[in-house]
């Protein structure tokens, strides 16, 4: 391509049209991953007779599965490359989700029950039995959707690599990573009103529809995503323009830059670099904070505050929560801005802005005093904390896709993808035993009683989680530094 040519070409976006499909399926990732927390208090669990105990149980479950399988989600995907590794992930956390509707039916013919009613009527062991049988059910449907969603994260972050130069990947990973936000956003609008109108038609007990409805999304997805993607230098929607600007770091860094040629670098070889290990603690300490908010908010404002998940209350509670996680956008654009201005290599302009965005969720201490004044303050400090933390998040990424050679950016994703999932496990196992604890002691802590004093416990531990991982990765890495092979 000569130069003239490339310099008096207007250039094609086709790159954003790519970023939007990576939205949009990470906007269905989190709303499969929605469906449950919504559904579980005010629908699911009369059925089957569950406690927080038994939530919390499935719900970690699902986190370490998701944490185990991205060890091997970024290797698969760097191996089957972008759009097939893309695609099979999403068929696989659909159907995942899909099965969810059939575990009540599951729970019935195991138990020899006559329908639903039977169900719930239950009373004495069989409640037990019928908790503990159902409980198992829905880890298998959920490990089913942790095992394809694994895949969502190292697949968008590899074709982010390939898409976009390193200055701008932050604020298109921001953008994309936006769609978790998103999907947040609509859950709380759609799915309650979706289980509630096909049960008032007498479709199931409503929640299995929800189920249904949502997770067949990503089966349109993979539709769309067969005819739209090709990498951009076979993909006829890019110009020379465009091309030259995605491909500009391979002008500016001959000698650093690795090409799709290059020797790859092998799973175990990952963790010998201190750049994995940064990740692998920023991605374990903070990760959890998010799936807590996510899995226990609902529940949160049920417990403390009295709003079923299908009150309109509820609804405008956590879609305001989810509204205000929006600004994240922003914090993905904020190293760009710092690169601009100040010139420092991507890295050190990341750390310096996630060390602000590890500030705001210390708000988070004052989310329970707070909301014995309004239950309005503890859902726009969540907010808040949660923006802070899709910021950090769509910035960690981009720490891996800056460091290490493209035909290990997946991996390195998975591997901060399990790391977090571990985090996630501990927070939510630790969270449903502590719940149920609280309740059933009447624990006090701090002034706060019963369940109030354990939401109190988990607020404080994801207040100051971001601060410690920032000092950690800081420490293992102080300076930026290419993987080389």
């Amino acid at each position: 391509m000569s130069t003239t040519k490339t310099s008096s070409e207007t250039m094609s976006n086709y790159r954003w049209i790519i970023c939007s499909m990576l939205f949009f399926a990470t906007a269905v990732n989190y709303l499969d991953r929605q469906v449950l927390s919504l559904t579980w208090k005010d629908f699911i669990a009369p059925e089957f007779h569950w406690t927080d105990t038994h939530y919390g149980t499935i719900t970690a479950i699902f986190s370490i599965i998701y944490a185990i399988a991205n060890l091997f989600a970024g290797r698969f995907v760097d191996w089957l490359g972008s759009k097939k590794g893309y695609l099979w992930a999403i068929a696989i956390w659909s159907l995942g989700a899909c099965l969810h509707a059939l575990c009540g039916w599951a729970t019935e013919m195991s138990l020899g029950l006559k329908d639903v009613n039977e169900m719930i009527a239950a009373s004495g062991a069989l409640t037990s039995t019928i908790a503990i049988t159902s409980v198992y059910y829905f880890i298998a449907a959920r490990i089913v959707l942790a095992v394809g969603e694994s895949g969502n994260f190292p697949a968008a972050i590899k074709v982010t690599a390939e898409y976009f130069p390193k200055k701008d990947r932050a604020f298109a990973t921001s953008i994309f990573n936006a769609g978790s936000t998103i999907g947040a956003l609509i859950a709380p609008v759609s799915i309650p009103p979706l289980a509630s109108y096909f049960k008032s038609i007498g479709v199931g007990n409503g929640w299995e529809m929800a189920f249904i409805v949502i997770g067949a999304l990503g089966f349109i997805w993979m539709g769309l995503w067969m005819f739209m993607y090709k990498k951009p230098q076979e993909n006829p929607q890019v110009n020379a323009a465009e091309l030259a600007y995605i491909q500009q770091d391979k002008e500016k860094e001959e000698a650093d830059v690795h090409t799709e040629d290059e020797p790859k670098i092998s799973l175990w070889q990952c963790f010998k670099f201190r750049q994995t290990w940064a990740i692998i603690f920023g991605k374990f300490l903070t990760d959890g904070v998010w799936w807590f908010f996510l899995f226990w908010t609902p529940a949160y404002i049920s417990d403390v505050y009295g709003f079923s998940s299908d009150s309109a209350t509820a609804q405008l509670l956590i879609f305001v929560l989810y509204a205000i996680t929006m600004l994240s956008i922003y914090g993905g654009k904020l190293p760009t801005i710092i690169i601009n201005k100040t010139g420092k290599n991507p890295y050190a302009a990341r750390m310096q802005a996630m060390l602000i965005f590890a500030v705001f969720p210390l708000f988070a201490l004052f989310a329970q005093p707070l909301g014995n004044i309004s239950y309005w303050f503890p859902i726009i400090i969540i907010g808040i904390a949660g923006a802070a933390h899709q910021s950090w998040s769509a910035n960690i990424y981009s720490v891996g896709s800056d460091m290490f050679p493209k035909s290990a950016v997946a991996t390195i994703i998975g591997i901060g993808g399990m790391a977090g999932g571990v985090g996630a496990f501990l927070i939510n196992m630790c969270s449903g035993i502590l719940f149920d604890y609280a309740a059933e002691t009447q624990m006090v802590f701090f002034g706060f009683e019963g369940k109030e004093a354990g939401y109190f416990i988990i607020f404080c531990i994801c207040a100051v989680a971001y601060l410690i991982a920032w000092c950690v990765m800081k420490a293992l890495v102080p300076k930026y530094k290419l993987i080389k092979v």
